[in-house]
């Protein structure tokens, strides 16, 4: 499944380029490998989904400016891969020392290849293994899980269960409740404490050194969408700690029904999970009138959506109801894939809403997670609706906009549905068709002045500290957007067609 980036420098075909690291990066030679790609394109790394080693030539990094160089080694750095190998020769003759510290201080290993090599070889040389090693672990893993299905089968509990694991891989094993209660173990003795990522996170389907050498690899295990435990398997020094992960990830369904028989849910929170399952379909108003007073929803009382899309949305539901029961009266949520919804009362309604909107911007979610709370429904018969917008304010949100409001979109969201594209973009032309083509032909950011100055209710000093602009440069700008598109809209009908154009061009 991977090996050591040490292991991987000493096979044959990547030897022969005279491998070099170039910078100091704690424990790079023991960085998991778990595929080689090469790559000239810079904007390689949103493709990438971690533990990578990405071979390039360097010709279109020795093309750009050394901001975009050190733009380039960030973003590969934030998708975690596990190095970057540059060639280098005539086109890149040798790495840079600014684009090298920029690497170092984002923890990626950056090696030099002092001769050239065909990339090819190295990937089927490294990649036919890693294969290999893939398919062998993915059999012992299946192997595993029948295994302990047989034993449950037979009445085993969560021991029985934890020993066929450990016997099967290798390593110790535990079940460990979200609030840190030790639910099953075999295997001998555990490390003290549970495992954590290096910046001291809890660990989450990942697999972590341990100071004796060797390594922990923590699974999570739900019930009915809701984080019931989370598998812990320590490997000692010498093990194979892929296998560990593999078994786990095959075994938590297994260990999921051995919970569910220790600890069937409540009829509240089954009710409360069905309620979300029919408002996620948008089943018929009657089902969503019985499931909402079972799982302790009024009928008539006010509600709203939260979406928080994450690769973590499962391993996120613990906080986010602690979060939900701090802000609300009521609420119920459900996990499905990459996405965690909940359904929250508001009993006095947008107060309320703002208090939780106010909290969900302080929680901590993984990087690249979105997050979105729908419009205030009148009830539960409106729950689906407002999941609904929610998830489309989502798809409309501008980039990096943290926590998204529905309500702030509502006039985006109403185009969407309601207006073509095309009736949009003739909109847009008709009222700053002259500020567009400014933009376009001068580079310039006339459109985006005239947003956020119409944003902040036409206030100057507010927008220019959005914008990070003098007063006077704002001025400016505004004057000439006066100029394209016929006057100062203040006072007239024409402020809120701008305004709305402006609007439909975010679209």
């Amino acid at each position: 499944m991977s090996i050591p980036l040490g292991a991987a420098l000493e096979y044959e075909s990547l030897k022969s380029a005279a491998p070099r690291v170039l910078n100091l990066v704690p424990d790079a030679m023991n960085r998991a490998v778990r595929w080689v790609h090469s790559s000239e394109v810079l904007d390689i790394a949103p493709l990438l989904s971690g533990g990578e080693l990405l071979l390039s030539g360097g010709q279109a990094l020795a093309g750009v400016t050394p901001e975009r160089q050190g733009d380039y080694v960030r973003q590969l750095a934030a998708r975690g891969i596990a190095a970057l190998a540059l060639e280098t020769g005539p086109a890149l003759p040798e790495v840079p020392e600014a684009m090298l510290a920029i690497a170092e201080a984002a923890g990626l290993p950056v090696i030099e290849l002092r001769h050239v090599v065909p990339f090819v070889g190295v990937m089927q040389e490294i990649n036919s293994l890693l294969v290999s090693e893939s398919v062998e672990h993915l059999q012992r893993g299946d192997q595993a899980s029948h295994a302990m299905a047989a034993e449950l089968a037979h009445g085993g509990g969560l021991d029985q269960l934890l020993a066929v694991l450990s016997e099967r891989t290798g390593a110790s094993a535990r079940l460990v409740s979200p609030s840190g209660l030790t639910l099953g173990a075999s295997g001998g003795t555990f490390p003290a404490g549970s495992a954590s990522a290096p910046d001291g996170s809890p660990a989450t389907n990942n697999t972590y050194a341990m100071d004796d050498g060797g390594s922990v690899t923590t699974v999570d295990v739900p019930v009915r969408g809701v984080l019931a435990a989370r598998l812990e398997l320590h490997m000692p020094d010498g093990g194979d700690a892929a296998l560990a992960r593999v078994a786990g990830e095959r075994s938590v369904d297994i260990l999921g029904l051995a919970l569910l028989q220790r600890m069937p849910p409540g009829l509240k929170e089954l009710a409360g999970i069905e309620l979300m399952r029919a408002i996620n379909s948008g089943s018929q108003q009657w089902q969503l009138q019985q499931l909402g007073p079972a799982s302790g929803f009024p009928v008539k009382g006010a509600v709203a959506a939260v979406v928080i899309r994450s690769t973590g949305a499962g391993h996120l539901r613990p906080a986010v109801d602690a979060l939900l029961r701090q802000c609300v009266p009521h609420s119920a949520s459900y996990a499905n894939n990459a996405e965690l919804m909940a359904l929250a009362a508001l009993g006095d309604g947008a107060a309320t809403r703002r208090g939780l909107l106010d909290a969900l911007r302080q929680l901590e979610v993984p990087a690249g997670s979105l997050v979105a709370v729908g419009p205030l429904g009148r009830g539960i018969a409106q729950a689906p609706w407002s999941l609904a917008e929610a998830r489309r304010a989502l798809e409309l949100a501008p980039a990096g906009n943290g926590v998204v409001d529905a309500d702030t979109l509502a006039v985006e969201l109403l185009a969407d549905e309601s207006l073509d594209p095309a009736t949009r973009e003739g909109f847009v032309e008709r009222q700053l068709g002259a500020v567009v083509e400014h933009d376009r032909v001068k580079k310039s950011e006339l459109m985006l002045t005239l947003a956020v100055w119409l944003d902040t209710g036409c206030n100057t000093a507010q927008a220019a500290r959005e914008l990070h602009l003098e007063r006077q440069s704002l001025h400016h700008r505004l004057q000439r957007i006066f100029d394209l598109c016929g006057g100062d809209p203040r006072g007239t009908g024409r402020l809120a067609a701008l305004h709305l154009a402006t609007r439909l061009a975010r679209l």
